[in-house]
C-alpha cells in the first residue's frame, strides 16, 4: 500500500480543492465548473496566484531550518527546488487581470482559461493522489470520474 503522506508538492493542490469544496457546499447547486470560477478571485487565490502563499510557506520552513514540523524530517533539497518551480509555474498560470476575466460574450479570455485549466488539474492530481493512497474519502467533487 502506498504511503498516505501526503507530498509537498501537492500541499497547495489540497488547499485549492478543500476552498472549492468549501465553496460547492455553501452553493449546493453549483456545478465544479462554478466552483471552480468561484475560487478565482477570492484571498487564498490571490495568495496562491502572487507567489505570496509560497513565499510565506518557504519563509515558515526556513525559519525551521527547513524541518517539517509534522513528521520532524527535513525537506529534501530536490522537494524544495520542486516547490519553487512550483510557485514559478502558478504565477504564471494563475496571472490576475480581473477585470478582463469575461468577454462581452461572457467567454472567459485564454488567460482566463488558463487559470481555470490549470486549477481543474491540480484538483485532479489531488484526487488521482487520494485515489492511489486509497482515501477515497477525500475525493468529494469527482473530477476525474
Amino acid at each position: 500500500m502506498q504511503s498516505k503522506e501526503r507530498p509537498y508538492i501537492l500541499f497547495v493542490a489540497e488547499i485549492i480543492y478543500s476552498n472549492i469544496c468549501e465553496i460547492k457546499k455553501k452553493n449546493p447547486s453549483f456545478t465544479n465548473i462554478d466552483a471552480v470560477e468561484g475560487f478565482i478571485g477570492t484571498k487564498t487565490y490571490k495568495e496562491i496566484s502572487s507567489g505570496q502563499f509560497h513565499d510565506e510557506w518557504f519563509k515558515n520552513l526556513k525559519k525551521n531550518n527547513f524541518i517539517d514540523l509534522n513528521t520532524k524530517k527535513k525537506i529534501p533539497e530536490e522537494t524544495i527546488k520542486l516547490l519553487n518551480i512550483q510557485r514559478d509555474l502558478v504565477i504564471k498560470q494563475l496571472i490576475q487581470f480581473p477585470s478582463l476575466y469575461y468577454t462581452k460574450s461572457h467567454f472567459p479570455l485564454e488567460v482566463s482559461q488558463r487559470a481555470f485549466d490549470h486549477l481543474w488539474r491540480m484538483c485532479e492530481s489531488y484526487e488521482l493522489w487520494c485515489k492511489e493512497t486509497k482515501q477515497t474519502e477525500l475525493v468529494i467533487l469527482k473530477i476525474i470520474d
